[in-house]
């Protein structure tokens, strides 16, 4: 039997990782795409260990002509679009490129696959930052949208595009409007992992100190294994459709931090009141956490719970790895690294 074939953008990155092994366990041959002006960084993909059984190539999302090729010689039977500009925090710094990358890339994709082969199947990534500042309940796929960031409002013609290639030509082109997953391969620069890694270095000695932003901003944190193969899933599917993957569940920053912590070792004592509130560790009395303001968004979303009863009865998809399972999952990996030496990644 004929082995199908998968095209991942993003391979690089920490859904592109978990993906790629999903797929291959699966029978997949699977390609992975990176940019050819970035440097190529394969440590989740050594992390997995299966950088041997996949095949890397060039791909960029701003170039329609290489884009055709590239799928002209692989011929893919499921085409997933995990690359973007990633960062929210960037995207006000550089909103241009966000918005080529975020955007029109995905269109370049779908015009690629409309004109090459309307067979094949397409995935976007889209995310729960779409959906922005509009309240403390949990959200679905008919919940409106209130970007707020030029990240978000991307990841929305994005999604929008996606939806429009499904009806306008017929295409199996679907989107996940995923809520936040970590993992130990998420970058440092996430503000989970940088708590986790942040605060394995405090404990090693190499850091004094874990600076964040808006502690209070709550978020539904799930496991990123658990995501991908939320999104195998839908592509799976007789007919393409869009869902929300979620826990149903929301946290702080400040109560992940808190978490973390304690399962590194440290004996946390909040001070101080809201907005600046610290923490020391009672053993040392040494400050371990506290607030720069340096890190806050120009606009920022309080508060992002979403409901994927959808995903549930279409699907069969649960998460199943629960918030503080996450936490201890992140905080074991930091140890080790940060036993080895200091965690660069």
């Amino acid at each position: 039997m004929k082995k199908k074939i998968a095209l991942i953008t993003g391979i690089t990155g920490q859904d592109g990782a978990y993906l790629a092994n999903l797929l291959l366990n699966k029978g997949y041959k699977v390609y992975g795409t990176y940019r050819r002006s970035s440097s190529l960084n394969l440590w989740r993909l050594q992390e997995l260990g299966i950088i041997e059984s996949i095949e890397l190539l060039s791909l960029e999302l701003l170039e329609k002509s290489n884009i055709e090729r590239v799928v002209k010689l692989i011929k893919p039977d499921e085409f997933y679009n995990l690359a973007a500009q990633s960062f929210v925090s960037l995207s006000f710094e550089n909103p241009i490129y966000t918005a080529q990358a975020d955007a029109i890339g995905v269109l370049n994709i779908l015009e690629s696959i409309r004109i090459v082969d309307k067979k094949i199947k397409f995935y976007q990534a889209s995310s729960s930052e779409m959906f922005g500042e509009i309240g403390s309940k949990k959200l679905n796929e008919n919940s409106h949208f209130h970007p707020r960031s030029p990240y978000a409002t991307s990841k929305v013609f994005g999604h929008y595009i996606t939806l429009n290639y499904r009806e306008a030509h017929d295409i199996f082109a679907c989107s996940g409007i995923l809520f936040n997953h970590e993992s130990p391969l998420r970058g440092t620069e996430f503000v989970t992992r940088k708590i986790t890694s942040t605060l394995a270095e405090i404990q090693a000695g190499r850091k004094k100190t874990l600076e964040l932003g808006n502690y209070y901003a709550r978020r539904d944190w799930g496991y990123a294994g658990d995501f991908v193969d939320g999104i195998w899933r839908m592509m799976q599917n007789k007919k393409p459709k869009d869902y929300v993957l979620a826990t149903g569940e929301e946290h702080s920053v400040k109560e992940f931090a808190s978490v973390a912590a304690k399962l590194m070792g440290f004996n946390l004592l909040w001070k101080g009141s809201k907005p600046n509130e610290y923490a020391i560790d009672k053993d040392t009395k040494k400050i371990i956490i506290k607030k720069n303001n340096q890190y806050y968004r120009p606009s920022d979303v309080s508060f992002l719970k979403g409901d994927a009863k959808e995903a549930r009865k279409d699907l069969g998809w649960s998460p199943k790895i629960k918030f503080k399972e996450l936490v201890r999952l992140m905080v074991e990996s930091d140890k080790k690294k940060s036993l080895k030496g200091r965690i660069l990644e």
